[in-house]
C-alpha cells in the first residue's frame, strides 16, 4: 500500500516540523460481538490530534490503514476523504502554527496480531479485543503520527458490549455506557493499548515509601481469558512484579512513573509481551494449563521483569528511531536477567542467559544479515526485523560487558541519570555514553565503536605453554575474528584452570584480565599447575564463542558431567555447541555426549536446551546415513532417563517430553500410545492434558493417531489452546493431501488466524517427511514474492521463514535459494534477508553434515 512503509527520512523530516500535543481517540467496538452475520469487519475510530508546526503553510501526513474514512476536519475545514485518504495516509496542506485534526473512520478488526485483535473463545464463545502496535500498528486502530519520537499524552475512550470490561494505560472507569481513561503522560504511539472483553481480572496493590518518606501506591491487576481462570496463578504474578517494582525503584532512583500496573494474558499474541505502560500484554501461554519446569516459571519471570524494565528503558525515555531500538530491547534483556537474580527465587538466572539467550545472539550473529548493535534502519520493513538475537540477546550479553568494564555502581548511576535528564523524551547512543563517561571516567566512545558498532562475534581460544616441571610457563588468549567481520574487540575476562579430583572437575585458579588484540598473556596464572580444562570467559563476563585447547577438549568429552559449577558447565556445553555448528565438532560427538552427560544435569533449563540442541544436532548436522541411527540413540537414552528419572520430578517430566520428540521406532510409539491410553504407567508421570498433545504429535507424524483420534481428543479439550495444539497435529499426518491442503490453507488463502498459521507450519515441516516435503522446494520459491505482497508483515514472515525447504538439505537447495536470489535482485530487502538467513541456515547444515560424515569414515577434519 502507497506510503504503508514508513522511512527513517520521512520521519526525521515530521519530526523536525511536527510538536505534538495531545491525542483524543474514540473507539467503538460494540460491533465485535454485534454484526448480524456474524463476522464483525470494522469499528469506528475517531481521533483528535492537536499539533504545533513551526514552519505555518507547511505540508505533511498522518498515519492510518483502514478501509474507509468517513470524515477528515483540519482546523474546522472538512476535507475530502477520497482526495486526502490514499489507504495508509492522510495529507495534511497549509498547516497553521497550531492545528487541530479530527478523522472519522472505520478500521478493521485483525486476525494476525496487528492493530486490534478479535479472537473468539471456541470454549464458550466469548469475545476478546487487544491491540497490539509494535513497531507501528496503532494506525490501524486510530489516526496518527507513527513514529516514536513523536510522543503526545493519550486520552481515550471506549464504547463496548454491554457487561465487558475495558482497560487502557491510564485508569478507567465506566460512566453512561462509555469508558473513559486518565491522560496519559506523553507516551509514543506505539506503546498504547487497549484490551476488552469478559476477562478473568485479579488485583492487587504495591506499597512503597522512600527514605525521603514519599509513598508511592500501585494498583496492580492480572487478567486473562475466562477459559484459563482455573490455571492461572495470579499471586505469582504479583510475587515476581512486587520484588521487581523494589529492584528498579532500588537501583534506578525514579519511581515507577504511570499510575497503575495491570498485565493481560491474551489470546494468539504474535510477541512473547509488550511493554505498554501501564497496561502490559503477554501471550497466554505463560499461564501453564500442565505441569511445567521451573525453567518456564523462570522464563515468565524474566519476561514480566524483561518488560517491566521496559518502563523507564523505552517507555520513560525513547530512542529517537529504530536505528537505537537497543535502548530499549538491549536494556530490558540485561535488566530482566539482572533483577530475576538479584530479586527472585531463580537466583540461577545467569545460568540460563548463558546457555538459551546467547545461543540466539551467537546465531543471529553470524548470519549473513548480522549487523552493529546500533543497526541502520532505514524504513518499518527493516524495524521490524530487528526485533532479533542481535537487538536482544547481544546487546544485553554487551551490557553484561560493559557492566564489568566500568563497574555495577558506575553503571547504574549512569542509567539514573539517564532518566531524570531524558524523563518523557528521546535519545540517541550519544545521551546514554555521555552519561557513562561522567560516571565512569572511561572512553566510552572507543568502547562503543567496538561493541555497538561493528557486527560478529569473536572467538577466545586458551594456548597454554608448559615447562619443564608440568607447570604453567604461559598462558596466552587468541582472539579471531569471521573474515567478513574481522575487527577485534577489548574484553574482560575470566580466565578460570579446572582440574580432576576425585570424580569432580572443580576449579583451582581464576584470573581476570582485559583481553585486546590477537594474543593477550595472563601473566597472573604463570606457575600455576598444568590444567585439565582452560574455561576462558569463565564467570561469562564477555560476549564470544569459547573455543578450548586440545587437552581441554579430551577432558570434557570424558568428564563434562562431572564439572562442579553449573555456570561452568553450562559454558562448556554452550561452546560445544557452537563447535559442532560451526562443523568443528562432528555432531555424532555432541549427540554422544548429551547422551552421556545431559542425565546428571541438575539445572532444568541447561538439560531442556541440551534437548532442543541434541534434536537439531540431528534434525540439521549429523550425516544423512547415520540419522536414524542417532534417532534410534537418542530415543532409547531419553527413554532410559525417563524411566531412571525420580518419580514426578521435573526432569522426568523433561525427558518425557523429549522421548516423545525422539520417538519413531514402532515399539515407541506404541508406549506413547499406551502411556495415554493409560493401559501403561511410568511411576511418577502425570500424562495431563498438555503432555497428552506432546505424545499425540508423534504419532499423528508417523501416522499412527489419524484424524478421528486427534478429533477425540479435542472433544476432550475444546479449548483455543486444544484447538492449536490438534490443528498442529493434524498437518503433521504423513500424507500428501494433508500436506496439499495444509500449503493451501496457509499460503492460497488468509482464513487462518495467526496463532493456526503458526501451529499449520509446525505440523507441516516434519523432519521424518522429507521425501513428502519435497515436492514444495519448487513451489516455495514460485511464491514467497507474491506471500510477501499480499499479506501482513507479521503472517509473511512466518510464511516465509516456516515454509523454506530446509529439510530437503542438498547442494539442490542451495543452488535454487541461489538463483532466486539472483534473479529477484530488486525484491524487498526484508525479504531478502529472511531468505538469505535461511540459505545460511542450510549451508551450515550441509557443512556441519559433511563434517558429521567424514568422522563417521573416520576421516581427520
Amino acid at each position: 500500500m502507497p506510503g504503508e512503509n514508513l522511512s527513517r527520512d520521512e520521519a526525521r523530516e515530521r519530526a523536525a516540523l511536527l510538536s505534538v500535543d495531545g491525542y483524543d481517540v474514540s473507539l467503538d467496538l460494540r460491533s465485535a460481538v454485534d454484526a448480524g452475520d456474524g463476522d464483525p469487519r470494522t469499528f469506528r475510530s475517531v481521533t483528535t490530534i492537536r499539533f504545533r508546526c513551526n514552519e505555518p503553510g507547511a505540508s505533511s501526513f498522518a498515519d492510518l490503514i483502514a478501509p474507509s474514512v468517513t470524515a477528515v476536519s483540519l482546523n474546522g475545514k472538512d476535507l475530502d476523504p477520497s482526495e486526502v485518504f490514499d489507504g495508509s495516509r492522510v495529507a495534511l496542506e497549509d498547516l497553521a502554527a497550531e492545528n487541530e485534526l479530527t478523522v472519522d473512520a472505520q478500521c478493521a478488526y485483525s486476525r494476525t496480531g496487528e492493530g486490534m485483535h478479535r479472537f473468539v473463545d471456541p470454549e464458550d464463545g466469548e469475545v476478546y479485543l487487544y491491540t497490539q502496535y509494535e513497531p507501528a500498528d496503532s494506525r490501524r486502530v486510530f489516526a496518527g503520527f507513527e513514529q516514536p519520537d513523536l510522543k503526545a499524552p493519550f486520552r481515550f475512550e471506549v464504547r463496548a458490549p454491554e457487561g465487558w470490561t475495558v482497560w487502557s494505560n491510564g485508569t478507567g472507569e465506566l460512566t453512561d455506557g462509555v469508558w473513559r481513561f486518565a491522560e496519559t503522560k506523553p507516551i509514543s504511539t506505539y506503546i498504547t493499548c487497549v484490551v476488552a472483553g469478559p476477562y478473568h481480572y485479579v488485583t492487587d496493590s504495591y506499597e512503597r515509601t522512600f527514605e525521603d518518606g514519599t509513598r508511592l501506591e500501585i494498583p496492580l491487576g492480572a487478567l486473562c481469558r475466562k477459559g484459563l481462570a482455573p490455571h492461572f496463578d495470579a499471586d505469582d504474578v504479583f510475587l515476581v512484579t512486587k520484588q521487581g517494582l523494589d529492584f528498579f525503584h532500588d537501583h534506578f532512583d525514579y519511581p515507577y512513573p504511570f499510575g497503575k500496573y495491570d498485565q493481560a494474558f491474551v489470546p494468539e499474541y504474535n510477541l512473547g509481551a509488550m511493554e505498554n505502560p501501564g497496561l502490559v500484554t503477554f501471550r497466554e501461554e505463560f499461564i501453564f494449563r500442565g505441569k511445567v519446569t521451573q525453567a518456564s516459571y523462570e522464563g515468565r519471570a524474566n519476561v514480566v521483569l524483561h518488560e517491566m524494565a521496559h518502563m523507564w528503558f523505552g517507555d520513560l525515555v525513547t530512542m529517537e528511531w529504530w536505528d537505537d531500538l537497543w535502548l530499549k530491547e538491549s536494556f530490558a534483556d540485561f535488566m530482566g536477567a539482572f533483577s530475576l537474580v538479584g530479586a527472585t527465587r531463580f537466583e540461577n538466572g545467569w545460568i540460563t542467559f548463558a546457555n538459551r539467550r546467547k545461543a540466539w545472539a551467537y546465531r543471529a550473529d553470524q548470519l549473513p544479515s548480522t549487523h552493529p548493535i546500533t543497526a541502520d534502519i532505514r524504513d518499518l520493513q527493516d524495524a521490524k526485523l530487528n526485533f532479533d538475537g542481535i537487538t536482544y540477546a547481544k546487546g544485553a550479553s554487551v551490557l553484561k560487558q560493559l557492566v564489568a568494564y566500568v563497574g555495577q555502581d558506575a553503571f547504574l548511576e549512569g542509567a539514573r541519570r539517564y532518566f531524570k535528564r531524558n524523563a518523557y523524551g528521546n535519545t540517541r547512543l550519544g545521551d546514554l555514553l555521555s552519561v557513562l563517561e561522567e560516571t565512569s571516567g572511561r572512553d566510552m566512545a572507543t568502547w562503543a565503536r567496538a561493541w555497538l558498532q561493528t557486527a560478529g562475534v569473536n572467538s577466545l581460544t586458551p594456548q597454554v605453554l608448559l615447562d619443564t616441571e608440568g607447570r604453567i610457563a604461559e598462558l596466552a588468549v587468541l582472539q579471531e575474528a569471521a573474515e567478513s567481520h574481522p575487527e577485534l574487540r577489548p574484553h574482560r575476562v575470566a580466565v578460570g584452570l579446572y582440574r580432576r579430583e576425585d570424580d569432580r572437575v572443580v576449579r583451582y585458579a581464576r584470573a581476570e584480565v582485559d583481553v585486546d588484540g590477537p594474543r593477550t598473556v595472563v601473566p597472573e596464572l604463570a606457575g600455576a599447575e598444568a590444567p585439565e580444562l582452560v574455561l576462558v570467559n569463565d564467570d561469562d563476563l564477555t560476549y564470544c564463542k569459547i573455543r578450548f585447547d586440545e587437552t581441554s577438549l579430551e577432558t570434557l568429552r570424558g568428564h563434562l558431567g562431572d564439572i562442579t559449577d553449573p555456570l561452568a558447565r553450562a559454558l562448556c556445553w554452550s561452546a560445544l555447541w557452537n563447535l559442532t555448528r560451526d562443523a568443528l565438532l562432528p555432531a555424532r560427538d555432541f549427540v554422544d555426549l548429551v547422551l552421556r552427560c545431559a542425565g546428571r544435569e541438575s539445572e532444568i533449563g541447561v538439560l531442556q536446551m541440551l534437548h532442543a540442541w541434541a534434536n537439531s544436532a540431528l534434525v540439521n548436522y549429523v550425516a544423512a546415513d547415520w540419522r536414524e541411527t542417532g534417532g534410534r540413540l537418542l530415543a532409547q537414552g531419553a527413554l532410559r532417563e525417563l524411566r531412571e528419572a525420580a518419580p514426578g520430578s521435573e526432569h522426568q517430566l523433561a525427558w518425557a517430553r523429549f522421548f516423545a520428540t525422539t520417538a519413531s521406532d514402532p515399539a515407541d510409539l506404541r508406549l506413547l500410545r499406551d502411556l495415554l491410553e493409560g493401559t501403561e504407567k511410568i511411576e511418577g508421570l502425570e500424562v495431563d492434558q498438555e503432555l497428552r498433545w506432546a505424545f499425540l504429535e508423534p504419532l499423528a507424524s508417523h501416522g499412527v493417531a489419524d484424524e478421528a483420534v486427534l478429533a477425540a481428543e479435542l472433544a476432550r479439550d475444546d479449548t483455543a489452546s486444544g484447538k492449536r495444539h490438534q490443528v498442529r497435529c493434524l498437518a503433521a499426518r504423513p500424507s500428501a493431501a494433508v500436506k496439499a491442503q495444509a500449503w493451501a490453507q496457509v499460503v492460497e488463502s488468509d482464513a487462518l488466524s495467526n496463532a493456526l498459521v503458526e501451529a499449520t507450519l509446525a505440523g507441516f515441516g516434519r523432519p521424518s517427511q522429507r521425501e513428502l516435503l519435497a515436492p514444495y522446494a519448487e513451489k516455495y520459491f514460485a511464491v514467497i514474492e507474491r506471500v510477501w505482497a499480499e499479506r501482513s508483515i507479521q503472517i509473511a514472515m512466518h510464511i516465509v521463514q516456516g515454509l523454506f525447504p530446509s529439510l530437503q538439505d542438498s547442494q539442490a537447495t542451495l543452488d535454487a535459494t541461489d538463483a532466486w536470489l539472483t534473479a529477484h535482485a530488486d525484491a524487498p530487502p526484508a525479504l531478502r534477508r529472511l531468505i538469505l538467513e535461511s540459505r545460511d541456515d542450510l549451508a551450515r547444515s550441509l557443512r556441519g553434515q559433511a563434517r558429521d560424515a567424514a568422522a563417521g569414515a573416520g576421516k581427520p577434519a
